[in-house]
């Protein structure tokens, strides 16, 4: 495709910019990937893989121009239960393997947000994450096989259809999370696992942040290991109430929703056990759901998050720092100050278990100085979950939002061996370029390109 239209539409994803290519291609096999990078590297034209354009950080946009090759309609699909794997291509969104595993009685662990709409290959270029991370891991813990085209066009196979595999250098795991900067992933081997038995959530309800945080650590330091630890800031509750009108506490200053699985029998006991911990520090307001109706009540208050956001006005800019657990009463504390500092309009939500926040601004994109604003408060959160030990992205990438920050995190000796990678893999820069390396004179967030 060639037309103006169709570049244009291709030149966006879900985060910020207009990039357009100069040809968007839709493939719907191996041969035609292969076919189309070995073109791209004869005449040193940039590729960009594309899927559902979900990314929050860039991962997928055109930045240098050149081809955008467009995974999204191919959707190859097949399941082999007896031996616990799902082989998919690229364009299968992550919810129909979801679906197709719980046919089986089994479940494949990783569940983004934005399950219904994304695509396994971004999820495997950003090595996406979810509620269940907690306790079952995220997206590279359940790859063990890769079919992928490296920048000369040539195809590779790393890893295999066994859980166990040490033949050689870890592959599998290096392209994973590499944002389409190594090679074209064309087919994925998942690792699925039997399905709980059952689930049981419960909503813990704060008067403050700080002991909302706190929870955190003396809730995983009990004995129990919960499925999904998600928070909800004051504020990210009241947009959710505005939005959807589901009774919850307007009045509290933070949520805890806590989900546990496996036997029935065990799942009471597990949340007698949180109750009890949580007690000791002073913590007593727990509402436990009733019915599967009730828990599906409770886990559609987070799903309501993101949409509530986007539904009270302007362009939601979603950021997902992460700390250690010890640490995140402190960046609520931070990101409050940010919030008066800069005058924004800032929620706070995400996965509670691992550190994981999404500090989220809505943010008018046509007031040059509430967008200038709004650069220096998600610098200034990027800068401070580093000092505290932690890290620009849980989940969503580096892309093109965070690499001003990439020095700050891994130091230019790290970022100098992860070049070298690159060089070795892609020696002439065709696969995603412009994208999680600084360039010169990128030294600070920029939310608009002009």
């Amino acid at each position: 495709m060639t037309d103006i239209a169709d570049l244009v539409s291709y030149g966006y994803d879900g985060s910020f910019g207009q990039y357009n290519p100069e040809y968007v291609v839709q493939v719907f096999s191996t041969q035609e990937v292969q076919y189309v990078v070995k073109l791209a590297n004869e005449f040193e034209v940039p590729v960009y893989a594309r899927g559902a354009s979900t990314s929050l950080s860039g991962g997928a946009l055109p930045v240098k121009g050149g081809i955008v090759i467009d995974f999204s309609q191919w959707e190859d699909l097949e399941i082999y239960p007896e031996d616990l794997l799902i082989k998919a291509s690229p364009g299968v969104r992550t919810d129909k393997i979801h679906q197709l595993a719980d046919q089986h009685n089994l479940m494949y662990p990783p569940d983004p947000s934005s399950s219904v709409v994304c695509t396994i290959g971004g999820n495997l270029a950003e090595n996406s994450g979810g509620p269940r991370g907690i306790k079952y891991g995220v997206t590279k813990d359940y790859v063990i096989g890769l079919e992928v085209v490296m920048a000369d066009g040539e195809v590779i196979r790393t890893g295999g259809q066994t859980i166990k595999n040490v033949t050689g250098y870890d592959l599998t795991k290096l392209l994973i999370g590499s944002e389409g900067t190594l090679g074209i992933i064309t087919e994925a081997t998942l690792r699925l696992i039997p399905k709980p038995i059952d689930t049981k959530t419960a909503m813990i309800i704060f008067d403050d942040l700080y002991t909302a945080g706190k929870s955190i650590s003396q809730i995983l330091t009990s004995g129990v290991r919960p499925s999904k630890m998600e928070i909800l800031d004051h504020n990210a509750l009241n947009k959710v109430e505005d939005y959807a009108e589901l009774d919850l506490p307007r009045e509290a200053a933070a949520i805890l929703l806590v989900e546990v699985d496996g036997e029935p029998d065990n799942l009471d006991k597990e949340l007698k056990i949180v109750r009890t911990a949580l007690k000791e520090i002073g913590v007593e307001n727990i509402e436990i759901a009733q019915s599967k109706e009730d828990e599906a009540k409770l886990w559609q208050v987070r799903k309501l998050v993101s949409p509530a956001v986007v539904e009270s006005g302007y362009t939601k800019i979603s950021e997902d720092a992460t700390v250690p657990l010890s640490k995140i009463p402190e960046m609520f504390k931070k990101i409050d100050e940010v919030k008066e500092k800069y005058g924004l309009n800032i929620v706070v939500f995400g996965h509670a278990g691992d550190g994981n926040l999404h500090p989220t601004i809505n943010t008018n994109m046509r007031d040059d100085g509430e967008v200038r604003r709004t650069e220096d408060a998600v610098e200034e959160i990027f800068n401070y979950a580093i000092e505290l030990g932690g890290t620009l992205s849980g989940e969503h990438g580096i892309g093109i939002m965070k690499k001003a920050f990439m020095k700050k995190e891994v130091g230019e000796q790290g970022i100098r061996y992860q070049q070298l990678i690159k060089q070795a893999l892609d020696p002439k820069n065709i696969l995603n370029p412009g994208k999680i390396f600084p360039e010169e004179g990128e030294e600070r967030l920029v939310l608009r390109n002009e």
